[in-house]
């Protein structure tokens, strides 16, 4: 993209699904590896490169409209994808001899229906849907009372927001279905609302490269967003923004010629439901690189015949 100090909002359709595609693929990546620094870089940014992106494309609409259009669309995928892997691991660790994840009847109800912190393994991805909803169902109420993301009483939300995101994250991991990250979720959402007014200059690279560096090197804590650990107060979570920000000034700049990127990002949230169970499935059968390779391929090919068929009208 030319340095013409451009807002970014109309590459969106082009670069957006490109960033999407680089953020899918270091959140696969941190399930594959799953301690080491490899894994602390992924954590140190792919979240809220998400929450970024969808504050950059949220606009004011009505209240009650969006928040139905919000339970409707979101929950519906999400009920789905949650039965299909509930189904999928009693078949699966039945023929392999072992009691599934939820065995105990009706009283793994309770983990099911809460969501967030109680479910893992095939299922710990699920966290992220609901937070997101939800967070954007709050800073939609905000953008219909202050358009203006620049709006000097946005500070009115946004600090109380921020104190409220540590003090939970500082007192506990419980998240019934990932709720607890909802405050620092709406405060990335207004982050990421008020970047496309940023005019762009090259002066910018240089620190926002030093602080993303810090977040990715783990100089700084990394991030856990589904239990709200937010590393080093601001810094871990600046470096999680900066990081985000030069993948977005990269996405736009090579949206043109990254078509398998932007493919990879159209089938995002499938591949977030889908990969984390074929990474629990075959960690005992494949090699990283391997299980990388299959867990971003059958997700991606599971998207594909989803739209193409009636199933689409549950699945996304």
């Amino acid at each position: 993209m030319e340095n013409r100090g451009h807002q970014q909002a109309p590459y969106r359709l082009d670069w957006v699904d490109v960033a999407r595609g680089i953020g899918i693929g270091a959140v696969v990546v941190g399930h594959v590896w799953t301690r080491g620094p490899l894994r602390d870089a992924m954590y140190a940014f792919h979240m809220p490169l998400f929450f970024l992106l969808s504050g950059m494309l949220s606009r004011p609409h009505p209240v009650g409209a969006f928040t139905r259009r919000q339970l409707i669309s979101q929950m519906r995928p999400y009920a789905a994808f949650l039965v299909l892997l509930i189904v999928a691991d009693q078949i699966i660790e039945r023929l392999k001899g072992h009691l599934p994840i939820f065995h105990s009847w009706p009283e793994d109800m309770a983990p099911i229906l809460l969501g967030g912190f109680w479910l893992r393994g095939p299922f710990t991805i699920f966290w992220f849907v609901p937070c997101l909803m939800v967070a954007r169902i709050l800073f939609n109420v905000a953008l219909n009372r202050w358009p203006d993301p620049l709006d000097r009483r946005w500070a009115v939300l946004l600090l109380p927001m921020l104190l409220i995101a540590y003090a939970l994250g500082w007192w506990t991991q419980a998240s019934p279905l990932g709720l607890l990250s909802v405050p620092m979720v709406f405060v990335l959402l207004w982050v990421g609302a008020v970047w496309p007014r940023v005019r762009w200059h090259n002066g910018l690279i240089l620190p926002l490269g030093l602080l993303a560096g810090a977040g990715l090197s783990s100089l700084l804590p990394t991030l856990n967003m589904k239990v709200a650990d937010y590393g080093a107060p601001l810094l871990s979570i600046g470096a999680a923004v900066a990081a985000s920000l030069l993948i977005f000034r990269l996405s736009a700049w090579i949206a043109n010629h990254t078509a398998p990127l932007a493919a990879l990002g159209r089938a995002s949230l499938v591949i977030m439901y889908l990969h984390v169970a074929v990474i629990h499935y075959l960690t005992p059968y494949l090699g990283k690189i391997w299980l990388l390779s299959v867990a971003l391929v059958l997700p991606f090919a599971a998207y594909h015949v989803i739209r193409r068929t009636p199933l689409r009208r549950v699945f996304l």
